[in-house]
């Protein structure tokens, strides 16, 4: 069963792409898909519609290897839980091995433990809590991490829908760690207790008699009196194990040791049964988001209405809902600018080195945006790039990739790049290849010049630095003027 979660994300990435095209050729398309559906007697769902249009796609995978195969987008979420189970293997062996530190001179303190408990049981309700009102105290930390591991891995920027749920991931990792600290620490317990002649008692500074000390075990003790009376101490034991810093402790030490049923089944109980609770609660919170943002995702409401409504032929032409859509060049590429003041590398397009030619002055700045990087580090590259202008305008160089479709990041970039340059500032888009020199196939600048028309108010132009990195040499020049003689024709 493929998870709610990829559906989500191969939902938004669909409609994202979907943008590009025209809304009656959506219309006859997803109109189409229903018509089968039903023809068939299914029910047109959301991963059958999407198993549809990866069909059409000549590089399709098939829906069972894909269910096999880890989904990209999420791997540094598993590389994070993976990384954080470990930690908390590690960590609760050590903390375990703290806590019950005996070397024969004094006894283990069960308040100390208690409190340790305490304090885990907290930590994890304060994760719960911030899961369930939607923030994030650590995000920034997080971000940083997940976006160097991104980096690392040659990958983009998350899609902004999947930052909407970091809350309820992170929460879900969160637990998940602190029960492998849990489990770990117990199971360290349960084999010291049968390795070591472990002595347990109790103290604290505060003025407390025997008889409260015992109470407050039996409050504890509750969830597990009738499963195992042998692990709720009695007062007797209470009394003859307090010691006290510069005294001793009760004559009959032998007993010291019926502790360890008790800490077990309190660590059972109120560290690592707490965890396993608010572990299945933070995974049914991520399910309940994932299932409210796809019902009320925008795409998939106008989807739902395409699919209902018939679709209106106009015109004597065939009906091209089988086809692909028409991925040709709108408009011709503009002339390279002949001025460049800045460079901005979109998402890590093209190499410093290189994209350092396209730039005609040197002391021009070359800045990074986007990606893996934060919108504090945009703003400061929106900064420096508008110190670098003239007042006049000058001409701005947004280098991306070209096979990748342009995102709603780089335009939200632009606008406020319009914003804080100059008005008359020209702004080009460059999409690039690996090599600068190699221009690219046209379906790829096809995408990027509907990109500009979409965003008129923007007034940006597409450009490629082809002809300006490859110019014609010698040789084809004396053969393009062969024949004339000195002087013209």
């Amino acid at each position: 069963m493929t998870d709610p979660l990829l559906t989500l994300l191969d939902i938004d990435a669909q409609v994202r792409r979907d943008q590009d095209q025209t809304p009656a050729f959506l219309h006859r398309r997803d109109r189409r898909f229903a018509i089968a559906c039903h023809e068939r007697g299914e029910t047109p769902g959301l991963r059958a519609w999407l198993d549809h249009l990866a069909g059409l796609s000549d590089t399709a995978v098939p829906p069972a290897r894909r269910q096999r195969q880890p989904d990209p987008r999420l791997q540094p979420w598993r590389r994070l839980t993976v990384t954080w189970c470990l930690a908390g293997a590690v960590l609760g062996v050590t903390a375990m091995l703290g806590l019950l530190f005996y070397d024969g001179s004094q006894q283990i303190n069960v308040t100390v433990i208690l409190a340790f408990i305490a304090l885990q049981l907290l930590l994890a309700l304060l994760t719960s809590g911030f899961a369930l009102a939607n923030r994030q105290p650590w995000g920034r930390l997080l971000e940083a991490l997940l976006g160097k591991w991104r980096q690392r891995s040659g990958q983009q920027s998350p899609p902004p829908i999947l930052r909407q749920l970091q809350p309820q991931l992170a929460a879900r990792v969160a637990h998940l760690g602190g029960l492998v600290f849990a489990v770990s620490a117990w199971l360290t317990l349960l084999v010291l207790v049968v390795i070591q002649d472990l002595a347990f008692g109790w103290s604290t500074t505060l003025d407390t008699a025997a008889a409260s000390y015992h109470r407050l075990i039996l409050t504890l003790a509750t969830p597990w009196q009738a499963l195992w009376p042998a692990a709720v101490p009695s007062l007797e034991l209470v009394t003859e194990s307090r010691f006290f810093r510069l005294g001793g402790a009760g004559a009959d030490a032998g007993r010291w040791g019926d502790w360890w049923p008790f800490v077990a089944m309190a660590w059972l109980f109120y560290a690592v049964l707490p965890r396993l609770l608010l572990l299945a609660l933070a995974t049914g919170h991520l399910r309940w988001r994932v299932r409210r943002l796809l019902q009320r995702h925008p795409g998939v409401l106008a989807l739902q209405y395409r699919m209902e409504t018939p679709a209106l032929e106009v015109g004597t032409g065939a009906a091209d809902s089988h086809h692909q859509p028409d991925l040709g060049q709108g408009q011709s590429l503009a002339d390279w600018p002949e001025q460049c003041h800045a460079l901005v590398r979109w998402a890590g397009a093209g190499e410093p080195g290189q994209a350092r030619l396209l730039l005609t002055a040197g002391e021009a700045p070359l800045v990074d945006a986007g990606g893996a990087l934060s919108l504090a580090q945009d703003r400061q590259a929106l900064a420096r790039v508008g110190s670098a202008l003239p007042e006049t305008g000058g001409g701005v160089l947004v280098l991306s990739r070209a096979w990748e479709p342009p995102t709603a990041e780089l335009a939200d970039f632009l606008q406020d790049a319009r914003q804080l340059w100059p008005e008359r500032c020209r702004i080009t888009l460059v999409p690039v290849l690996e090599d600068l020199a190699a221009r690219p196939p046209g379906h790829q600048l096809a995408q990027w010049q509907r990109f500009v028309e979409r965003h008129p108010a923007l007034r940006l132009q597409t450009s490629h630095p082809h002809e300006w990195l490859n110019p014609p040499t010698q040789a084809a020049a004396r053969v393009a003027t062969a024949g004339y003689p000195e002087g013209g024709a």
